[in-house]
């Protein structure tokens, strides 16, 4: 067998991450044909077919998924060095790949990136965002150094970042939609759009909670389409305020007279083992 080198690993983990060799060459610069040599030398190094080519682009192995997971960790060390080394010198810099949740970026997170940028210039911020699945995955695999998190996260360590509190949202004309705050009782008497999304659970518990069952006539994911169907008189719901556009058109938001909310956090897989970029954003992350 022969050496393994570090441009094979690059190369594998794109392929596997953009599902193909087309889509892999496009994001990272290199032909095709470059790349396929590079593979089919880097099976011969190990003795083992990583890649099965199909139509619609490749699939791992059982040894290709062993030796993506073996290659990421080979180069996340790898990329520590530098990155470490100006760290022990007094200097952070690097990139530092950060997952946020969409409720989260504009209202908890681009301001502290501003300032984390003006302290640490020569570090490059890479913004990926996402829902909570994707966002530990990608926290898992490496994808990225730190991310926004709904606690509780286990096997994380997690700095807090704030708390998503869910308020009633409801026809300008409706009823309901002139109290200060609004009973979930009361909503839950109403035709109910329920989100599809991942703050259903924290919902359903809340108005459990409160000794309530909802009336649910509409499900739907997407934010924007709940609050035009709360536009339209289709029903009421509740959301987290944090997601809220500014201007809600003809529907109205309003607090409940309970509390239901979700607390955020800053995450990464281990402190002993983040990179400077991402241990320096935790940091400034706890700074008023």
């Amino acid at each position: 067998m022969g050496i393994v080198r570090l441009s094979q690993l690059r190369i594998l983990l794109a392929v596997a991450e953009h599902g193909g060799f087309t889509a892999a060459a496009e994001q990272t610069g290199k032909s095709q044909p470059t790349m396929s040599r590079s593979i089919a030398a880097l099976e011969a190094d190990l003795g083992a077919v990583l890649l099965v080519r199909r139509r619609d682009g490749v699939a791992l192995t059982e040894a290709g998924q062993q030796a993506v997971t073996r290659a990421r960790e080979a180069i996340r060390h790898f990329d520590l060095i530098r990155p470490g080394v100006a760290a022990a010198a007094g200097q952070v810099r690097g990139p530092l790949r950060l997952a946020s949740l969409p409720s989260a970026t504009g209202t908890l997170i681009a301001a502290r990136l501003r300032t984390f940028s003006d302290r640490y210039p020569q570090v490059g911020v890479r913004l990926l965002e996402g829902y909570s699945p994707e966002i530990r995955g990608w926290l898992q695999n490496g994808a990225a150094e730190i991310g926004v998190v709904i606690l509780p996260e286990p096997g994380m360590h997690t700095v807090p970042l704030g708390t998503d509190t869910m308020v009633a949202l409801l026809p300008r004309g409706h009823a309901l939609a002139a109290r200060e705050t609004v009973p979930v009782q009361a909503l839950a008497r109403e035709p109910f759009i329920l989100t599809t999304g991942e703050c259903r659970p924290v919902i359903l518990d809340g108005v459990r909670r409160a000794g309530a069952t909802l009336d649910v006539a509409y499900e739907a994911g997407e934010l924007s389409a709940i609050i035009a169907m709360v536009e339209a008189g289709l029903g009421v719901t509740i959301v987290p305020a944090l997601g809220l556009p500014a201007h809600l058109g003809s529907a109205v938001a309003r607090p409940l007279n309970v509390s239901i909310a979700r607390n955020l956090a800053l995450a990464v897989p281990s402190l002993d083992d983040c990179t400077p970029a991402a241990r320096a954003f935790l940091e400034h992350a706890l700074v008023p």
